[in-house]
């Protein structure tokens, strides 16, 4: 089979990672990527070797050779992007959200089912193998329905005044921040561990610094404070942080807390869901446990280790147990399952189903998304229909 030609569109934090994870492919190749000027996108292309560059993405996406696009860029830009590029034929995997809002993400779920390419977001965190353990383990039956599911996301890179980046302005990352940018994933990931939806939420956000200091020169995400550049106010009207009920579409109930101002958290996402016979506890800053709580006999950790794992967890753990994996190996899970359903699209016979997140999961939660910021307005259950 020949190689996949990609072309990355960005080149921000989320662009390097995804050029990183794509190298651990051994049939992918990154050809090509866009920035938002000339510039930027040449001293990408020089970091990571990259032969071809462009200031333009309707150029990158123009080029015949380059199969598939991976969107990277902010928020206010995948709406556009994602149109162009399954329009031109290529296969997609964009970066969440896929709109500013769930009108857009409406339409892209409406386009994708009529184009005839592959589609994703890159919710990540379900490629985990002890995430896919957990789905299997309540999905089974075998421990009883869940009835209560708690968790959180928190982080601390925004959590003084002097912390600035582009996701503080609306106009680039949209009406919410903590919610849309780090409750979504978690969103996804216990909605796939579950194997049910969100279909009705009461949020109680907050915004602890509704003034902050630019700096004078543009930032990049995790990029600091404003240095010797000098800073200017700003005000800022979406959220640092904020807590969510839920009701699941099988009855369970829940909450979860989201927050980039929590000292000392730097991207802890963690679900704990209890069930008639046992309590599930993991957490992504150590993703190689999953707890299992008991009432009539000991606790336990199950260790990532392949042997011991079901069939389909086992496929996402690389290494023997013992050899620790973690983070961006749950990205190039997520690679893999959506090159191979590429490699399906060019016929060939490749074992399993797509489990990565399609359109229509991302389409959902930004109806979350836009649900939780009306319950927030209103104080109110919101109903996700």
């Amino acid at each position: 089979m020949e190689t996949i030609k990609v072309g990355i569109i960005g080149t921000g934090f989320s662009a390097g990672f995804h050029t990183e994870s794509l190298r651990r492919l051994p049939d992918v190749e990154v050809v090509a990527v866009a920035g938002s000027s000339l510039e930027k996108a040449e001293q990408m292309a020089k970091q990571y070797g990259i032969p071809r560059y462009y200031g333009d993405h309707h150029e990158l996406i123009g080029q015949p050779d380059i199969e598939v696009i991976h969107n990277c860029t902010p928020n206010n830009l995948h709406y556009d992007i994602n149109v162009t590029a399954m329009l031109a034929g290529k296969h997609l995997l964009s970066e969440k959200p896929l709109g500013m809002d769930s009108k857009q993400s409406a339409k892209l779920a409406e386009l994708a089912e009529k184009c005839d390419v592959v589609s994703g977001v890159c919710f990540n965190y379900r490629h985990f193998p002890m995430v896919m353990q957990a789905r299997g383990m309540v999905q089974s039956g075998k421990y009883g329905a869940p009835h209560l599911v708690m968790g959180s996301y928190l982080q601390d890179w925004l959590l003084y005044e002097t912390d600035y980046s582009w996701r503080l302005d609306p106009e680039l990352n949209g009406d919410s921040r903590a919610i849309a940018d780090i409750g979504s994933h978690w969103c996804d990931t216990v909605q796939f561990v579950l194997g049910q939806r969100i279909i009705r939420v009461f949020a109680d956000l907050h915004t602890v610094h509704p003034v902050r200091q630019k700096p004078l020169e543009h930032g990049a995400t995790f990029g600091g404070d404003a240095g010797e550049e000098g800073s200017e106010e700003v005000e800022v009207s979406t959220e640092d942080c904020g807590s969510v009920l839920v009701h699941f579409e099988g009855g369970s109930r829940g909450v979860f807390t989201v927050s980039q101002v929590s000292a000392g958290r730097k991207n802890k996402l963690q679900f704990e869901i209890s069930t008639r016979e046992t309590t599930l506890y993991w957490d992504q800053e150590n993703p190689n446990k999953l707890w299992e709580g008991h009432r009539n006999q000991a606790n336990n950790e199950l260790l990532r280790d392949p042997s011991l794992l079901s069939s389909k967890a086992a496929a996402l753990a690389h290494f023997p147990g013992g050899h620790e994996e973690g983070w961006p190996d749950g990205m190039k899970n997520l690679l893999i399952d959506f090159y191979s359903e590429v490699k399906r699209r060019k016929g060939l016979k490749i074992p399993g189903k797509p489990q990565f997140a399609n359109l229509n999961d991302g389409h959902r939660i930004m109806k979350v998304i836009d649900a939780v910021l009306e319950s927030n307005a209103k104080q109110c259950w919101i109903d996700i229909i």
